[in-house]
């Protein structure tokens, strides 16, 4: 069975920095793209970072380019997006997701998604 299990949301002030992780288990191999996606009250589930299985490819949405990394540790399964000069405006529910094959599409779309995490709260306020 697989699962998602993310870690590291918090509340920051405006232009902090937090790092989030995302541990996959229950995959038969290491072939399956991951993303992170976030949510705010009343607004539909964006993709915002994601990354190819094993050759790094990347995708950030525009309103976190420069500021956000994402990255993935085959070894230990487990995909982190580094998210710096954080703005009230990245506030919001994070969630991991994977997709059981090597790439997303441009944007990587949610309804690609095969599994997603629980989520984890980012509150970004002074």
């Amino acid at each position: 069975q697989v699962q998602l299990v993310e870690s590291g949301g918090d509340l920051v002030q405006p232009g902090g920095s937090l790092r989030l992780s995302c541990v996959a288990s229950g995959f038969t191999s290491g072939y399956y793209a991951t993303g992170w996606f976030r949510q705010a009250p009343g607004k539909e589930r964006e993709g915002v970072s994601c990354i190819s299985a094993s050759d790094g490819i990347t995708y950030y949405t525009d309103s976190v380019k420069g500021r956000f990394t994402i990255s993935r540790d085959n070894a230990n399964n487990t995909v982190y997006l580094q998210m710096n000069s954080l703005k009230p405006e990245d506030t919001a529910v994070y969630y991991c997701a994977a997709k059981y094959h090597p790439w997303w599409n441009i944007g990587c779309p949610s309804n690609e998604a095969n599994y997603w995490g629980q989520g984890t709260q980012v509150t970004v306020s002074s």
